[in-house]
């Protein structure tokens, strides 16, 4: 339960908090924010106010601003009529309302005062200090590339404020603009949205914003003003530490190299600076005017398109345009197809663009079970693998079918005009159906009903393939006939997809069917006698593949309905490398209510009774009994000898060297078997600790920890079936 404190600054009654509004009352938004603010990291302190121009609301309205619960306001001043400093301006009466934890907010209450301006605007002044102190921690799960978590946090290793630490009043809803002024102790710097002054510690942000974030460390700054392909100036810039401090350059390139990319998209940049800012914990977030990107990842050369690429096209998309989470989160699925997609296709990479198609119906077999799918209207925010393939992974997929459906000239006019119609407002899924409708110029509500509306994804399998010889005019052709079943269920989907013809000496001939029921044949006309016919050869389809289809890979055990830890002999020098991977995997597994889904068996304890689902085995054959059974299904593509291993016939051998790799069993097809094994214990030292990294290969060769090799044995996802002659 909330508490009540009461504030009698005035003797004026109140009424009871939960009359936040009085019925037919307009709403009240913050339309700016003048802030001054001083933080002192070795204390953890900030002391602050907060000068809030407010409107939409009426006199006596009660108004609910919310406030981290560590923050302690000392007073608030009606400052509607008055100019800076206003030291003589009236106080305003309010209640705190305690939150009940830490995570949650508390509630500053208090009357719209009666002295508003002609234009219903009200000045408030807030006069607040307080603690902000939750430290980063490492996530709670077995992926290796995660943010940390934190509400914030101010510090001596740096100071983190966004709107999570509810660090300033804020009112639901609200989109404003900031002024800013932040002091700090020597040799720090601030950064925050919108444009730095002639003032270093001042910040001006003139587009309308969901909220601001401000970090501060002890930052080597380098910037350039920069002109982008179509004559519009930003200010590039880079706030690193020390060590990194050389790279600089770097990023300021690709910064500069991603904008003359978008900008022909999407429209003038969004904002007058654009900046790549080092964090002191694990990060990789976008902000309006910049990224934030934890050190680890500042080291690792960040300019990926997936990785900074990103970062900039939430410049116009998230933080340009706003979408409403609790209508649908379309902002990840359409940033994910521009950058981590189709920046390839723009670079004419068609190799690595289908490859970003593979992997995205991939990420969708793997992590989305059939059963636990969910229309990607109702995708928020990502919580797990499972969101980040519906909201990312499929969401990007329905706008590249999109861009099929109506067309690569209608598709771009209608992208363009999102930013357009929306910048500095918030856009649905409804909003974006419109914009491509009235492009189009033809009704698109079956489309966005079946790939958006609907969960789950359609299943496309053919089933019976035979040629035919015919005789016409022309002289003798042969005639495939092709029976395509649709596995789905309810209403069937409207698909176009390509079947590709094999031809003598390895040529091709493709043809598009048009799909609309749950089975369906299909007669193509060929001048020659194919040999067999690959379906949606190009991956251009969202699917969903049988986890059989898949190329093995330790994500299928990770994934899998069942599966087995098989441990080794216990280790002549411990603590062993493969303590750390099995007391994860437990600890995730008691952190998930429900039946456990893995079983651990102690060497002791292997039998010729091999459990069913995915096994993991720990150890080569020399230190795991069950190694040696196991890799059968491996057939000839591993063997290991004294020295070392060899996949596929090269030989890797050394004290260095370690093999992650994973088959497909035989007498359980959507399941695998991965054996992960050093030729000496030193050798998997960093592999241990980094394994769940390395989830996608169905193999993977280290040296000294760090990768030589990778690969995957027989991927059936564009498999051929072989045509018969009827």
């Amino acid at each position: 339960m909330h508490r009540l404190i009461r504030f009698s600054l005035l003797a004026v009654c109140l009424v009871p908090a939960l009359a936040v509004a009085e019925s037919g009352s307009a709403s009240p938004t913050i339309e700016h924010h003048q802030l001054t603010l001083e933080l002192l990291p070795d204390s953890h302190q900030l002391i602050a106010t907060d000068r809030l121009t407010l409107a939409g609301g009426s006199p006596g309205q009660v108004w609910a601003f919310s406030l981290a619960p560590t923050l302690h306001v000392e007073h608030i001043q009606d400052v509607t009529h008055c100019h800076a400093p206003c030291e003589t301006a009236p106080e305003v009466a309010f209640e705190r309302e305690e939150a009940s934890g830490r995570s949650e907010p508390q509630r500053v209450i208090l009357k719209q005062p009666a002295t508003g301006r002609g234009d219903g605007t009200v000045e408030l002044k807030f006069s607040y200090r307080g603690v902000i102190d939750d430290p980063p921690r490492d996530p709670r799960h077995l992926r290796f590339v995660t943010p940390s978590e934190t509400s914030g946090h101010i510090g001596p290793e740096g100071v983190y404020l966004s709107s999570e630490s509810q660090w300033y009043p804020d009112l639901n809803g609200s989109l404003a603009t900031y002024d800013v002024t932040v002091t700090l102790p020597d040799g720090w710097t601030a950064v925050t949205q919108g444009a730095p002054q002639s003032d270093p510690a001042r910040w001006v942000v003139s587009s309308k914003s969901e909220a601001l974030t401000v970090v501060a460390n002890r930052f080597i700054v380098k910037a350039r003003t920069w002109t982008a392909q179509s004559g519009q100036s930003i200010r590039l810039a880079t706030y690193l530490f020390p060590d990194e401090a050389s790279l600089a350059d770097e990023y300021l390139d690709a910064s500069a190299r991603y904008l003359d990319a978008y900008i022909p998209l999407l429209g003038p940049y969004p904002f007058s600076q654009f900046a790549v800012v080092e964090n002191f914990f694990s990060s990789g977030l976008g902000m309006p005017s910049f990224t934030l990107l934890g050190s680890a990842v500042i080291k690792r050369h960040y300019t990926q398109p997936y990785a900074l690429g990103h970062e900039i096209v939430h410049s116009w998309i998230g933080n340009g345009v706003f979408n409403r989470i609790d209508r649908g989160n379309w902002v990840e699925g359409l940033t994910t197809y521009l950058s981590n997609y189709y920046y390839h296709e723009l670079m004419g990479d068609e190799a690595q663009a289908r490859e970003q198609r593979r992997l995205m119906l991939m990420g969708y077999a793997v992590y989305v079970r059939p059963g636990e799918e969910y229309p990607v209207i109702r995708f928020a925010q990502k919580h797990d693998e499972k969101d980040n393939a519906i909201g990312y992974q499929q969401s990007a997929m329905v706008f590249h079918a999109l861009r099929q459906e109506i067309g690569e000239a209608a598709f771009w006019k209608a992208l363009k005009q999102i930013p357009e119609q929306y910048l500095g407002r918030a856009a649905e899924w409804r909003d974006l159906e419109r914009i491509f409708q009235d492009v189009a110029g033809r009704d698109l509500r079956w489309f966005f009903a079946q790939w958006v509306e609907r969960a789950g994804a359609p299943e496309i399998e053919l089933t019976r393939v035979w040629v035919q010889p015919s005789t016409g005019t022309s002289g003798e052709t042969n005639t495939v006939e092709a029976m395509v079943h649709i596995a789905q269920h309810g209403v069937p989907y409207r698909i176009a997809v390509d079947l590709e013809f094999v031809l003598d000496g390895g040529r091709a001939h493709r043809a598009r069917i048009h799909l609309t029921e749950a089975q369906q044949d299909v007669v193509v006309p060929l001048t020659e006698r194919p040999l067999a016919v690959r379906l949606d050869p190009g991956l251009q389809v969202f699917r969903r593949v049988a986890r059989n289809a898949l190329a093995p890979m330790l994500n299928l055990y990770v994934t899998d309905a069942q599966r087995t830890v098989l441990l080794p002999r216990v280790s002549s020098e411990p603590p062993s490398p493969f303590t750390d991977i099995v007391q994860r995997i437990v600890a995730q597994e008691a952190s998930k209510p429900g039946r456990s889904r893995t079983t651990v068996r102690e060497p002791g304890n292997h039998t010729t009774d091999v459990p069913p689902g995915s096994l993991l085995v720990l150890g080569g054959p020399g230190e795991n009994p069950a190694a040696a059974d196991m890799l059968r299904d491996c057939g000839d593509h591993v063997r290991f000898g004294e020295k070392g291993f060899a996949v596929d016939g090269k030989a890797y051998e050394g004290p260095t060297m370690a093999l992650l790799v994973s088959c497909r069993r035989d007498d359980q097809p959507g399941s695998v078997v991965t054996l992960l094994h050093g030729v000496t214990p030193q050798a998997l030292g960093r592999v241990a600790r980094l394994l769940f990294f390395y989830g996608w290969q169905s193999y993977v060769v280290f040296h000294e920890g760090a990768v030589v090799a990778r690969g995957d044995w027989e991927d059936k996802m564009t498999a051929e079936v072989r045509i018969e002659t009827r």
